[in-house]
């Protein structure tokens, strides 16, 4: 069954406390961070930290991912193999500018589990200008996720934060083109301003809207929106529910192009409609597994 990934936290893997409470926490997925959130001098105990923490399953069936550092700093290429066997899911891996760095990583996954996934942050310029090479790197590597790194894409960029990102529109739809052209996870990078729970809902329906599976998030106070933004509404769930049982009448068998409550629906929204019913299905047994009900 494939994952949800509505929401993926970022958690310090140097936090002590905030690794305790991860597992109580409502979000898809933990992004245990050996980069950004981490200081130089407490790099290697947090990488200690992150193999403890995947080690024990405390996350249970839930999507767990730890960010190394970039390769080309002093811990990467110690971080991505230790990360390999850790346990974890899978390995995010910061600053990927080119299909020659995705091949680099497949190297020091070398051994790992076969279902062990490697993610790229898509956070560069060159990595903009070269997403058709990246993604198409996924065909002979463990290449599956894109995940948007937006703060660092403004930085290089010389550009400002803007309401709506007028200014990051064309990197955000490639983005999401490269990955679905080679069947990756591709996520929305982070809403910075966590307090500003009406910009964060805004940009959540945005990215839902450009086709991203989920966001990556700063703080467990956007856990319950990006969950609700990036789920099937109740009507979104109706009208798929009567799109399929349309085309499953003995009269629309071999039809490519039905009417369906006064508007005209193909083959491919029935496709649209049947995932949606899907996706529906895995965040009701996500809920039930939480209530243990």
């Amino acid at each position: 069954m494939t994952m949800l990934l509505r929401s993926a936290l970022y958690v310090p893997a140097s936090n002590s406390r905030a690794l305790q409470k991860a597992p109580t926490l409502d979000c898809d997925s933990v992004i245990l961070d050996l980069e950004d959130a981490v200081a130089p001098s407490a790099k290697v105990s947090a990488r200690e930290a992150a193999l403890e923490f995947a080690g024990s399953g405390a996350l249970g069936e839930r999507m767990l991912v730890i960010r190394a550092n970039a390769l080309d700093t002093p811990w990467g290429r110690d971080d991505i193999p230790a990360i390999a066997y850790s346990g974890a899911h899978g390995v995010l891996v910061p600053k990927i500018n080119s299909a020659s760095d995705v091949e680099e990583v497949d190297k020091l996954l070398e051994g790992a589990p076969p279902e062990f996934a490697m993610w790229a942050m898509i956070e560069t310029c060159a990595a903009i200008m070269a997403l058709a090479e990246i993604a198409a790197a996924a065909r002979s590597s463990r290449l599956s996720g894109f995940v948007s790194g937006t703060n660092d894409l403004l930085k290089e960029m010389r550009a400002a934060p803007m309401p709506g990102r007028p200014n990051l529109i064309a990197m955000l739809a490639l983005t999401v083109a490269a990955g679905r052209a080679s069947g990756l996870t591709v996520l929305d990078g982070v809403y910075n301003d966590f307090g500003d729970h009406a910009g964060f809902a805004a940009e959540c329906r945005q990215g839902r809207d450009f086709g991203f599976d989920g966001k990556t998030l700063i703080h467990p106070g956007q856990i319950t929106a990006a969950n609700e933004c990036y789920g099937p509404s109740t009507e979104q769930l109706a009208d798929a529910r009567n799109i399929v049982a349309a085309f499953a009448r003995s009269e629309n068998a071999e039809a490519g192009v039905i009417e369906v409550d006064g508007k005209m629906v193909e083959r491919l929204h029935l496709s649209i409609a049947e995932e949606t019913i899907a996706r529906a299905e895995r965040i009701h047994e996500r809920e039930r597994q939480t209530s243990g009900s």
